[in-house]
């Protein structure tokens, strides 16, 4: 499924808070009489056909009314919805095509379009990107005071204390919010929204093959504070990034209407089909006959406690798919034609990587892929280990609750604390280290005398760094590492948005035996120290997430 998600969620997860609130009412609008169109003079007026009437700005190309069985729904703060804060002066045109009217919208190199179909309660969107003129990629459909209300980790409703920029709040119960905190890797997700008093009201992403950071990605989806809500279509924001952004026509993504149900699979990326568009002349459009599809009989070597993922990628686009656990087969369709760097991920962590070719309307279909063991640092003799190899914190301390709060949340663990080898050591490790929180950290273990007469090496791996933050180890206070070079990471917030995403990088040390106790029966103890030149204090110094420690044998 070309950028589909690989593990749908079911409705628990999307239906978030809904429950509307009592006594609010929300403005009316008369129902117009059927598919077509007309122009008020400062806006496009789109009804579907169906219980859906939109308007586009003339001027701006904003979506500037979006109204359901006669209720407006668009809008808060005098905000319309629109690709990034709002385009400003915009070429923006319409036209008729049987069922189907689009919306074109040209902002310098920018274009951007809307497509209704009748009978639909359904807005289909398009962005097309050629360049950096724009500074990033969204799309944020804004929606009016007291549609829907929740209090789930992405709202900021009910915390009015500012912790962090002016983006992360923290309640009086000490539990924290912020629009970044989602939960949810692009993988994760079909649809985000929300559903109160039957209507549901969702955005249905695009398959993000123009978007950047592969299926791990994590960027926030939607937000809901006391003036309002929003829902996002991001490709490119420009945080927690690992790769340059991509540019070209990205879309359908879908502004969807349901009687509070979830929207129709049928919206869903690696689901959607939409033929009705091929002739439309939509900037950079390549229908499915210009597509083709990359196929996989098997991976061997995999290790059958993790997913994986088999990801497709190139500077213009970008795809995933999920191995199936019983082989390891799989399928991406639906791809560019062109060369890809074609990687097999454990969990979230490269083990294989190796170039595929793609061309329109064919099929290049690979034998099974051979994982050699060593591509896996799991695969390595360890004396000991803490954690597991899986490009993760998972299993750390608080690693589940830091992709939906701030490390400062009531609900954390203390940060600080040593850990015991042989005595739950990977729940007691934090998952992140930071130079002025709990850099020291200290690691007691026992090696046999036959181990102690020989060097090991040591490794520590991790998922991302803010502020160039790095692990110096000492041993016994007897012998040091020398601080290592900081690998290339995001050069933005991270530990303290929701992500752990980075580039998963291994940093090895060689211990010479003369640093490890000699008599077996006393602890060796490993400090692990953050170091830095930069960051700031707090959970905003220097700081790192950890994947997996060991010591090799």
């Amino acid at each position: 499924m070309s950028g589909s998600a690989n593990r749908p969620v079911g409705r628990r997860t999307f239906v978030l808070g809904a429950t509307a609130a009592a006594g609010t009412a929300l403005t009316g609008t008369a129902h117009a009489a059927g598919f077509g169109w007309t122009d008020d003079g400062s806006n496009y007026v789109v009804d579907t056909g169906a219980q859906l009437v939109f308007k586009v700005s003339k001027s701006t190309g904003d979506l500037t009314s979006l109204v359901y069985r006669g209720t407006e729904y668009q809008g808060y703060g005098g905000m319309n919805s629109h690709i990034e804060s709002g385009l400003g002066t915009s070429t923006v045109g319409i036209r008729q095509s049987g069922p189907t009217i689009l919306v074109s919208v040209t902002h310098g190199t920018l274009k951007h379009y809307y497509a209704a179909r009748s009978g639909e309660n359904n807005v289909y969107l398009w962005t097309n990107k050629a360049d950096a003129s724009v500074s990033a990629t969204r799309y944020i459909v804004r929606v009016r005071k007291g549609a829907f209300l929740n209090d789930e980790p992405d709202s900021y409703t009910y915390a009015p204390t500012t912790i962090e920029a002016s983006d992360v709040f923290r309640k009086s119960d000490g539990q924290t919010r912020s629009k970044h905190y989602s939960r949810r890797r692009v993988m994760d997700y079909d649809y985000i929204g929300w559903s109160a008093g039957g209507v549901g009201l969702w955005v249905v992403r695009s398959n993000h093959e123009k978007a950047s950071g592969g299926p791990f990605y994590r960027s926030l989806l939607r937000h809901q504070s006391a003036d309002g809500g929003g829902l996002y279509e991001i490709l490119y924001y420009g945080q927690n990034q690992t790769e340059a952004q991509r540019f070209g026509l990205q879309g359908p993504y879908v502004i969807a209407f349901t009687d509070g149900g979830a929207p129709s699979s049928s919206l869903f990326p690696g689901t959607l089909t939409t033929p009705w568009a091929d002739s439309l002349g939509i900037s950079g459009y390549v229908p499915a006959s210009g597509r083709g599809k990359v196929a996989g009989v098997g991976i061997s070597g995999r290790n059958t406690a993790y997913p994986y993922t088999v990801g497709l990628a190139n500077a213009a686009a970008q795809y995933w798919g999920s191995a199936r656990a019983s082989d390891g087969w799989f399928s991406i369709p639906g791809v560019l034609p062109g060369t890809y760097a074609l990687t097999v991920f454990k969990g979230e962590l490269a083990v294989y990587t190796t170039s595929v070719s793609v061309s329109a309307g064919g099929t290049t279909t690979l034998n099974t892929i051979a994982i050699p063991s060593s591509n896996d640092p799991s695969n390595a003799s360890a004396i000991w280990r803490i954690g597991d190899w899986n490009g993760t914190p998972a299993g750390f301390k608080n690693a589940d609750l830091m992709t939906y709060a701030h490390p400062s949340d009531a609900r954390a663990a203390s940060w600080t604390g040593n850990v015991v080898v042989g005595n739950g050591e990977t729940a007691a490790f934090p998952c992140y280290l930071w130079k002025d929180v709990n850099s020291g950290i200290l690691v007691y273990f026992r090696l046999t005398a036959a181990q102690a007469a020989a060097a090991h090496t040591l490794r520590i791996g991790v998922t991302t760094a803010y502020a160039n933050g790095r692990p110096q180890v000492t041993v016994n206070d007897t012998w040091t590492s020398a601080i290592p070079s900081p690998p290339t990471q995001p050069n933005t917030r991270s530990l303290t948005n929701g992500s752990y995403r980075g580039n998963n990088h291994t940093f090895t040390y060689t211990v010479p035996a003369s640093a490890w106790k000699t008599d077996a029966g006393q602890y060796n103890v490993l400090r692990i120290d953050v170091v830095s030149g930069s960051g700031a204090a707090g959970f905003l110094s220097a700081g790192t997430a950890i994947d997996a420690i060991d010591l090799l044998a």
